[in-house]
């Protein structure tokens, strides 16, 4: 009776030890469906009714009141790669600071993509996109900037009431320098809005 059982246990841990050899070598499963996801920086053409297309700007300031202003869309499929430059990634924009330095930008990789809830009210209008595909979250994008420096593009989305902890606009980073803090929408006055909305 303890040769079976020790025969047993022999086989079990095998077993076992064959199927961890087998997940170090394998890749790593993404779970759910990836998420092909497009995201503006988007403008406002009417706030009666809130009407709303691509081509708006976003910007955010650093410690020392120095800021950036940032236009732009793309597209990207989550989740991240582990080094965040292996997903499929497009867009970029224009860039430009209050030390009255300019360019472009291209997005470069996903470092982070998170869904959020909520959804528009009633009587909003969308040109991106059907507004049954918008959808709130917060995406952490790499950037390479025209003039050679690299960042991040933090682009972040709060479409209702139900995500109050949830900013509305854009941080980055170009460099060294952190433009942490992001400069807030104000009530019918068109700039600092993102939006994000699911590609089919």
């Amino acid at each position: 009776m303890r040769i079976v059982s020790a025969r047993l246990i022999l086989t079990a841990s095998a077993v076992a030890l064959a199927m961890l050899l087998s997940m170090t070598t394998r890749p790593p499963v993404a779970y759910g469906q990836a998420a092909h996801i497009r995201w503006d920086i988007h403008h406002n053409t009417s706030f009666s009714p809130p009407t709303f297309e691509a081509g708006g700007f976003a910007s955010a300031f650093a410690n020392d009141n120095s800021s950036i202003t940032l236009t732009g869309s793309g597209t990207f499929v989550a989740p991240a790669g582990g080094d965040g430059t292996s997903r499929a990634v497009t867009g970029g924009g224009d860039w430009a600071t209050s030390n009255n330095e300019s360019g472009t930008y291209k997005v470069t990789g996903l470092v982070r993509w998170e869904e959020a809830p909520g959804a528009f009210g009633p009587g909003v209008i969308d040109n991106i996109a059907p507004i049954a595909d918008n959808r709130g979250g917060l995406a952490v994008l790499r950037v390479e900037y025209s003039d050679g420096e690299r960042g991040v593009l933090t682009v972040s989305c709060n479409l209702s009431i139900e995500t109050r902890n949830i900013f509305e606009g854009i941080t980055a980073s170009k460099g060294f320098v952190s433009y942490w803090n992001r400069v807030a929408p104000l009530p019918n006055i068109d700039g600092n809005r993102t939006n994000f909305h699911v590609v089919h």
